[in-house]
């Protein structure tokens, strides 16, 4: 077993242990790995919003081109 304690690989804060499962000759085994990184600043967040998260509001420019004018 893997006493180490497991951390980001993004930014190298320690990170919960969670298990995870996988299938091994028709059993499932548990598998310990590292968990998500609650860093507010790293890039690996599952919380963070990033530029493509964000949706843009109605009526603003989306790139559409000539498509969106119709004569």
């Amino acid at each position: 077993m893997d006493s180490d304690e497991h951390v980001c690989p993004v930014c190298g804060q320690p990170v919960q242990t969670v298990v995870r499962r996988h299938k091994t000759l028709g059993a499932w085994v548990p598998v310990w790995v590292g968990g998500p990184c609650h860093n507010p600043e790293c890039e690996a967040n599952p919380d963070k919003v990033t530029e493509s998260d964000k949706v843009t509001a109605p009526g603003e420019d989306h790139g559409g081109g000539a498509a969106e004018k119709s004569s």
